[in-house]
């Protein structure tokens, strides 16, 4: 535990330390997004908080190691902490590019899809799904549909996050609540090295808020949300997936529901439209909240508290001592911000 503890705190700290002095060092050179139409902020900021992010979470499991926190892994499992590791830089910087060179969404794919492919070769892979015409059953997968499935659920979960990221500490917020979820549960299924890198993804998300929470200071940025979107998605294969249980099996798309659901709803409404699925607009859950009248604070509490509900429901499912109870306390939680919500909507 103690290394889970420290995880969590120096990537918290380093998050807190870092994040002003990278968002001067920014201003002073003028990398910073400029307000449009289609964005909510009223004035320019810097889009670098994602460097922070990421030097906090890998200073964190830098010290991890140093304290033994990967001693434990068993035969195999190296070569996937190694994909993990690895995939997590190459998508931050893939998202720090974009954040520095305006990237076009054809060159970000293709540098995803490649990146994710050789997570797959590390051992990084969705092996099973369930299937319904087997009373819920675990069906193994070819090779082939094992590479896409687990490609797609890579490199979606990475743009899902940085699709939220349209309010101020909405894409933290949420990516924090379900890498502490990640964590009590990746703990409580036996997997302490996938729980490591879901600690020190929640202490980044969370301290990052202290900067990001309306009204922010600065942004994550394309690096952040690519990381972070990434990291939470491989976490969840190497440490719930590859569990083998039903259940297991379930948790990462019961912990990440919101930002699933948000992403495959713009898609299929840009689509029917007749719409590229890649072209931005203002039809996600954040936006329809705040064309229905709310601020922005409520519309992220009320997103929140939808996250934290999923994720609750996964540590009950899970059969987590006091999953129940976590499950009725974010229900009650999730029924105070309905109520806000529609007290305030048009």
């Amino acid at each position: 535990m103690p290394s889970f503890f420290a995880a969590f705190l120096i990537s918290f700290l380093v998050v807190i330390v870092t994040t002003p002095i990278i968002n001067r060092y920014g201003r002073r050179i003028g990398l910073v997004d400029q307000p449009n139409h289609r964005k909510v902020h009223q004035r320019p900021m810097v889009r670098l908080g994602g460097v922070a992010m990421f030097i906090g979470v890998v200073m964190a499991m830098l010290v991890a190691w140093g304290m033994g926190g990967f001693d434990f892994l068993r035969p195999g499992k190296e070569s996937e902490v190694l994909g993990v590791a690895i995939g997590g830089i190459a998508f931050f910087l893939i998202g720090l590019a974009d954040d520095l060179f305006n990237l076009s969404p054809k060159t970000r794919l293709i540098l995803q899809v490649v990146v994710s492919g050789l997570v797959w070769q590390s051992g990084v892979q969705i092996d099973f799904l369930t299937n319904p015409l087997a009373g819920l059953g675990l069906s193994a997968l070819p090779e082939w549909a094992s590479l896409a499935i687990t490609v797609v659920w890579l490199v979606g979960m990475a743009n899902a996050i940085n699709w939220i990221d349209g309010l101020d500490g909405l894409a933290a917020g949420v990516s924090g609540i379900a890498a502490f979820v990640m964590f009590w549960t990746c703990l409580f299924m036996g997997q302490p090295h996938a729980a490591l890198f879901a600690a020190a993804l929640a202490g980044a998300a969370f301290g990052f808020l202290r900067y990001n929470f309306n009204p922010a200071q600065i942004f994550m940025g394309d690096g952040g949300a690519y990381f972070i979107g990434f990291t939470l998605a491989a976490v969840s294969v190497i440490g719930l997936v590859k569990s083998v249980t039903t259940v297991a099996v379930l948790l990462p798309y019961v912990i990440l529901a919101v930002p699933i659901l948000d992403m495959s709803a713009v898609i299929l409404d840009r689509l029917r439209r007749g719409k590229s699925p890649f072209v931005a607009d203002k039809r996600h859950l954040h936006h329809r909240l705040l064309k229905a009248g709310l601020s922005q604070r409520l519309a992220v509490l009320f997103i929140y508290s939808l996250t934290l509900w999923a994720g609750s429901l996964a540590m009950a499912v899970s059969g987590m001592p006091s999953g129940v109870g976590y499950a009725i306390a974010a229900t009650v939680i999730l029924s105070v911000t309905s109520w806000q919500v529609w007290r305030t909507a048009r």
